[in-house]
């Protein structure tokens, strides 16, 4: 484990003041008398150090990890071996190349084309049906309300003769009460609706337009190789490749390693004053 140098000295106060909360450390003392014990952690001690002595104080100390400085010698580079390559030497010679390949080449002549203009039809003949509305009158007619009929009804001043003795008291008369009408004026329909079919005739247009008369034509036409002479550079001498041996280097370096770890371990210690 590894401690830092401010980790190490607040670990030892902490150890100090959990261990002995009544006693403030005057010298360290020597290690007469008491046994070492190493641990990686306080709590890897114990409660209470072995083999203690009556009449002397104990704490739990951090002994810091111990340095050295070191100087040794390093390699720096290994070494080894590298490829050197060396370039081809070069010459001038004349020489009658190929430019371009002997083959064909093909000449299309252009279709002909004349402009016609042709009557065309754009929309065809349709149907449609047409809806002829109905046809109304008004006409005013006599209607009866209530047919007639026959009530009584009171008579008075009798004009019959009665016999000798008789006297009238009460007269009804059944009489007839005539039909009552009114005149009303009502719409009534001459005709009924009806639906008949009317054409659509045909739409047509004039419209001017290119046709072919003569197609496309692709002839083959031979073409003759071609040459040409020029000036080549040419390898005289091929590259080659030599191996070179590199030497290693070392170097010094100082550095600076760890002799032994941190830890902690008992010791013992004076104390001003001791808590009971």
């Amino acid at each position: 484990m590894k401690f830092s140098k401010k980790g190490l000295l607040i670990a030892s106060a902490v150890a100090l003041a959990v261990g002995f909360s009544g006693c403030t450390q005057q010298a360290m003392a020597s290690n007469k008398g008491a046994t070492k014990v190493k641990a990686a952690n306080p709590s890897d001690l114990g409660l209470y150090p072995p083999n203690a002595q009556p009449g002397h104080c104990y704490a739990k100390v951090l002994i810091p990890a111990k340095y050295a400085t070191k100087t040794e010698k390093v390699l720096i580079d290994a070494g080894g071996e590298k490829l050197k390559v060396i370039p081809p030497k070069y010459g001038y010679v004349t020489k009658k190349i190929l430019v371009r390949e002997p083959g064909y080449k093909l000449v299309t002549t252009p279709p002909v084309y004349k402009t016609v203009t042709e009557r065309v039809m754009v929309k065809p003949q349709t149907y449609k049906l047409v809806t002829i509305p109905a046809k109304y009158k008004t006409v005013t007619e006599r209607v009866m309300v209530s047919p007639p009929t026959t009530e009584w009804r009171r008579g008075r001043g009798v004009t019959t003769p009665i016999p000798k003795g008789g006297h009238v008291t009460d007269v009804n008369c059944l009489v007839r009460v005539p039909a009552k009408y009114k005149t009303i004026t009502k719409r009534v329909m001459v005709s009924p609706p009806t639906t008949k079919k009317v054409v659509i005739p045909a739409q047509y247009k004039t419209i001017t337009k290119k046709v072919l008369v003569k197609p496309a034509e692709t002839k083959k036409v031979p073409i003759p190789a071609q040459y040409k002479t020029v000036r080549i550079k040419t390898v005289v001498e091929p590259p080659r490749t030599v191996t070179i041996k590199i030497p290693p280097k070392y170097g010094t370096v100082t550095k600076r390693v760890k002799v032994s770890n941190a830890y902690y371990t008992w010791q013992e210690v004076k104390c001003r004053t001791v808590l009971h």
